[in-house]
């Protein structure tokens, strides 16, 4: 099992609002792992999400197949090009007349 590493003062990055509401228990333990780490609250649950989601094998796999379908050039689904129209067959006039004949 891997282990989680909060590293002392690294919470200097860019940070996106995530409204959400958690336990207070949960809550009291971040505050509580953000003093003893000398790091922001924010930088805490971060690293926290970021080990979590690493240890959930069945969304790697989910997000790694997205990525894949992602990078996928869209000119792969359109580069078959679609079939020649072909263009009628001009029979000459002798031959026409031998099809009426007949």
């Amino acid at each position: 099992m891997s282990k989680l590493k909060v590293e002392h003062g690294a919470s200097k990055i860019n940070l996106v609002p995530l409204k959400t509401n958690i336990e207070g228990s949960i809550s009291q333990d971040i505050e509580l792992m953000a003093t003893w780490s000398d790091n922001d609250r924010k930088y805490i649950v971060n690293e926290l999400l970021r080990f979590a989601l690493a240890q959930e094998e069945g969304f790697q796999k989910h997000k790694a197949s997205v990525a894949a379908k992602a990078s996928q050039p869209a000119s792969v689904a359109t580069s078959v090009s679609p079939p020649a129209k072909s263009a009628p067959v001009a029979m000459p006039k002798s031959d026409i007349s031998a099809v009426i004949r007949a």
